[in-house]
């Protein structure tokens, strides 16, 4: 499994032709505690750069992006029951979406760890 990040400050985690989507633990400082996750259904395509998802915090509302083309095979329902559960660990267990990976070459616009991590000392 490898794992990149978008300048959206989303994760995506590819496995095969699967790519699990979440943010990333500097997105959920910047919102403060998450209230609520409105995620789409299976079957939905997304094009790079759409809304796929919408997270909301006691702060602000904010859009997760699909940081590639694909088709959402799964939602994490466990999200729209417990939203606080992205507080607790936004880069595991609170993944947004698994979706079909359409374009791979679309991950190569994205960056490893060091790299994400070099850009967020920048912000």
């Amino acid at each position: 499994m490898t794992t990149y990040f978008s300048k959206d400050h989303e994760w995506i985690a590819v496995e095969g032709d699967v790519a699990t989507v979440g943010i990333t633990k500097y997105a959920q400082e910047q919102l403060g505690d998450v209230v609520f996750v409105e995620l789409p259904e299976a079957g939905k395509a997304l094009s790079q750069g759409d809304e796929a998802a919408v997270v909301e915090s006691v702060k602000a509302a904010s859009e997760v992006y699909a940081p590639i083309d694909g088709e959402v095979v799964e939602a994490n329902e466990v999200l729209a029951e417990e939203p606080a559960k992205v507080n607790e660990d936004p880069e595991g267990g609170a993944w947004f979406i698994k979706m079909k990976v359409a374009n791979a070459d679309q991950l190569s616009d994205l960056m490893d760890e060091a790299a994400y991590k070099a850009f967020v000392d920048t912000l």
